[in-house]
């Protein structure tokens, strides 16, 4: 079943689909799940322990609260969910437009520090079309930030999607410098980018411990670097995880933009502070992007004016 076609129609999971895990900072178990939902939803995270009426928090840009270690979005009453970008990753990636991720915690669980999991649950799940068109955010006019040695950037594109291009340097020689571009699309984000774990190095990792923070990181769901060596015994599962990791955050991140982006992302050093930052300098500038159907070549859509 190939899916490099970009859907021109809303869609859904097909069936409810669970798994359960720690969160890596707080190390707090939790289920998630996640739910069909109707078309023009969205992604719409909702934490089963809190109160009915104050549960719901999108998957929104205006919702980020923190992106420290992880992007986490809360809503007006404070209700909050920490960790979200690897979920969001593989549901945009894989096509998902509407979706509820019910969860009984504070923290997405980390699994094994990739979007693995999450491609497999859906793929498990299956998905379903929905009536109505889907509505993309197709970048007219480039929007740039740039923080020190970072950059990251939304320009035109004359593709169907997203197309991604990301590069990071590091003085350890165990990443050094890694460059990926690709055209995000399910198959490609399911082989080539969702594998790839989070990393960190053992010093900021001891650090992170020591404040009470990455309860529940260790070696099953991140890949750890000490100088320029990787501590893994299994080693990585792609010679430039690295880089695919910050390419798989990424798309997570820009999926906080509340609907899927056609143009182009380039970035040099990125993290989740900079990524957020894009998507509201993008939002913030009207002319330089607009609402979109994707194209579908049937005269009966075109007639009725899609």
């Amino acid at each position: 079943m190939h899916h490099s076609q970009v859907s021109a129609l809303q869609q859904t999971l097909a069936r409810p689909v669970s798994c359960q895990g720690v969160g890596v900072h707080g190390g707090i178990p939790a289920r998630l799940t996640f739910r069909p939902a109707a078309a023009d939803t969205g992604i719409v995270f909702v934490r089963l322990d809190a109160n009915p009426f104050v549960s719901r928090i999108p998957a929104h840009v205006d919702a980020v609260t923190t992106t420290q270690l992880g992007t986490t979005i809360s809503n007006a009453a404070g209700t909050a969910v920490a960790t979200v970008e690897h979920a969001l990753a593989a549901l945009v990636a894989m096509g998902i437009d509407n979706v509820l991720v019910e969860i009984d915690g504070p923290e997405v669980p980390i699994l094994d520090g990739s979007s693995d999991p999450f491609v497999e649950m859906i793929m498990t799940a299956g998905i379903r079309s929905q009536g109505l068109p889907r509505r993309v955010i197709e970048i007219l006019a480039p929007v740039e930030i740039v923080a020190g040695n970072k950059l990251a950037r939304l320009e035109p594109h004359g593709g169907a999607g997203l197309r991604m291009d990301v590069t990071i340097d590091f003085a350890s020689r165990a990443i050094g410098r890694q460059h990926v571009a690709f055209d995000l699309s399910p198959d490609v984000f399911a082989d080539e980018v969702g594998g790839a774990r989070t990393f960190g190095f053992l010093h900021q990792v001891e650090q992170l411990k020591a404040m009470g923070l990455a309860r529940g990181g260790s070696m099953d769901n991140a890949v750890v670097i000490d100088g320029d060596a990787i501590l893994n015994e299994e080693g990585l599962r792609f010679a430039d995880e690295f880089v695919r990791h910050k390419a798989l955050d990424a798309v997570g991140d820009l999926a906080l933009a509340g609907a899927p982006i056609r143009g182009r992302y380039v970035a040099e050093q990125p993290g989740h502070e900079l990524n957020v930052a894009l998507v509201r300098a993008l939002l913030a500038q009207p002319q330089a992007w607009r609402w979109t159907v994707v194209d579908v070549d049937t005269p009966l859509m075109a007639a009725a004016g899609v």
